[in-house]
């Protein structure tokens, strides 16, 4: 993987957001309109990560992170299922363990250094620099919007 194709873009750029949004939403208080839209588009995001997967390294077969993207899909599914259904503690294992989840899986990118985050990091620094702070913002951003959009909104008493 050598090159920026539209899917690694993509693909990079969704789990970057996913990485920083999670512990947002993890962190604070939830139950309340702001946790719910986080974890919505928490949610999609996820979602796109796991699609976009597939459109590369398909070359080489099927491999151990396909099966990982699919099986991302399969426990944030549950989550959200868990949460309409009323489970608590089901859901919150879900979304929490998806997001370790990839936390390994992008530990795993960032060891390997045949990944291109670390060709990109070596021979392009400031791309590099510019593309994590330019998705930094959308996510501050996202939050700013909604805390303006809602700023009373506090959890419900656990």
């Amino acid at each position: 993987m050598d090159t920026f194709t539209a899917p690694i873009i993509v693909h990079a750029s969704a789990a970057f957001l996913v990485l920083v949004l999670g512990p947002v939403n993890i962190f604070r208080p939830s139950r309340d309109r702001i946790h719910r839209i986080l974890g919505r588009s928490w949610v999609l995001l996820m979602y796109v990560n796991c699609l976009a997967s597939f459109f590369f390294g398909l070359e080489d077969g099927f491999g151990f992170l396909h099966l990982l993207s699919v099986f991302t899909v399969v426990a944030v599914t549950a989550g959200v299922v868990m949460i309409r259904r009323g489970n608590l503690v089901a859901h919150r294992a879900n979304m929490v363990g998806s997001y370790i989840g990839t936390l390994i899986a992008f530990s795993f990118a960032v060891l390997a250094p045949d990944r291109l985050i670390w060709t990109t990091a070596a021979n392009r620094p400031i791309a590099m620099a510019a593309s994590v702070g330019a998705l930094l913002a959308v996510a501050a951003a996202w939050v700013v919007v909604l805390k303006m959009r809602w700023p009373g909104d506090v959890a419900s008493s656990r």
